[in-house]
């Protein structure tokens, strides 16, 4: 069976996220430590704080950070109309232009749902 969109971006991801970290000096490994810990149970659960930062990336338009994201909200399990309600808040905030990353986000989305 031919490797899913899906599964090449954890892939590539995973080791571009290697190479970072060999390179990083203090500074770009405390980022990715707080990046890490942002997002844990806490207050918030961790299913709506990735559903903040599927929000937030979707106004950025930052393709990889959508991707991640909605893997992640798979994971913590957001449902259909979660994931639409929220992405629909982002298309408010981030305007028409955001549509193509929309669409990107669905398709991901779409492609987890298969995977299952």
């Amino acid at each position: 069976m031919p490797e899913t969109n899906i599964e090449k971006f954890k892939k590539g991801r995973e080791a571009l996220n290697e190479i970072v970290l060999r390179y990083g000096g203090r500074n770009i490994k405390r980022f990715f430590t707080i990046d890490t810990q942002v997002y844990q149970e806490g207050a918030i659960p961790k299913k709506y704080k990735e559903l903040l930062g599927l929000v937030s990336s979707l106004v950025l338009r930052c393709d990889d950070c959508i991707k991640y994201h909605i893997i992640q909200c798979k994971g913590e399990g957001v449902n259909d109309n979660e994931l639409e309600e929220a992405l629909a808040i982002g298309l408010v905030v981030g305007g028409s232009i955001t549509i193509p990353h929309l669409r990107r986000a669905l398709q991901a989305w779409d492609e987890l749902k298969d995977i299952e």
